[in-house]
């Protein structure tokens, strides 16, 4: 089995590059499986029913989340009726949804859940390492393979829930920091791990947001608004593939889509209407 993490996905550019390739992607690397973080899928901060619906139509198995994860003031109501998505599972259990899934695909019951950390994030969380034993605990009988993703601002938290979990969980992935790092490994006992996917959104920014108005800001220090940046989209993550019989990670490889320095290639509807123009003048000249 071939599992592809996706890290943040950032507003409209995010979500229409999924849209846009993720099913080419499923059909070109044979995966059979994707979890993407939507916190930030909804105009930058936070998500609805409506995002969440848009990238399981195009591809996304499962949604985790983040801080961000009451920014849109209507989920509180909606969380509950999403069906593959789930809340952080140590904030305070009063909170709406699901605090982790267990899907099963391909025969095999796959768990995911989500945690955030303890440094610089929005909302309170109980302590994510006893937390993450917990739920281990909770899901190990439940399902054949654990998945985790840990949106947590600070590498050392990120590397030290890898060795947590090293054994317990098939993946561990860090989000939150929108910038991908070079770390991927299968670690000690077996988990496949890396410290942050990285963002599927726009780069000609700052973490997806408006360049000019972040870099104002740093040099006058007054707050503004910072819109979501437009050009320049690529997918992050990394592609894990699990042994069918031992249930155990053989390979994790950081995955973006284009690379860096390459341009994004044509759309499936570029592509369908310059067929159809081409089709128009060959007609056009055989008259």
């Amino acid at each position: 089995m071939k599992l592809l993490c996706i890290g943040d996905v950032v507003g409209k550019p995010g979500r229409d590059i999924l849209r846009d390739f993720l099913p080419q992607i499923r059909q070109d690397f044979g995966i059979d499986f994707v979890v993407a973080n939507g916190e930030n899928s909804a105009g930058g901060s936070g998500i609805t029913r409506n995002m969440a619906e848009y990238l399981t139509r195009f591809g996304v198995d499962a949604i985790t989340l983040g801080d961000h994860i009451w920014d849109q003031r209507c989920f509180e109501g909606e969380i509950d009726s999403i069906e593959n998505l789930c809340r952080p599972a140590n904030i305070p259990p009063e909170n709406p949804g699901k605090k982790y899934l267990v899907i099963e695909k391909n025969s095999m019951k796959i768990g995911v859940f989500s945690l955030l950390g303890q440094t610089l994030m929005k909302i309170k969380a109980d302590c994510p390492f006893r937390a993450a034993v917990s739920v281990c605990e909770e899901l190990k009988d439940k399902c054949d393979i654990i998945i985790l993703d840990f949106h947590s601002e600070t590498s050392s938290e990120k590397v030290s829930m890898g060795n947590l979990l090293d054994g317990k969980a098939a993946v561990v992935f860090g989000t939150h920091t929108h910038i991908p790092t070079a770390d991927a490994r299968i670690l000690e006992n077996g988990t496949a791990y890396i410290s942050d996917l990285g963002m599927t959104g726009p780069w000609d920014g700052c973490l997806g947001r408006d360049k000019n108005a972040v870099l104002q800001k740093f040099m006058d220090g007054r707050p503004r608004a910072f819109k979501v940046a437009e050009k320049d989209p690529r997918i992050c993550g990394c592609i894990v593939e699990i042994d069918d019989a031992s249930k155990k990670p053989v390979s994790i490889e950081q995955f973006i889509f284009p690379k860096f320095g390459e341009p994004l290639p044509p759309t499936p509807e570029e592509i369908r209407l310059a067929q159809k123009r081409l089709a128009e003048e060959q007609a056009e000249a055989q008259n």
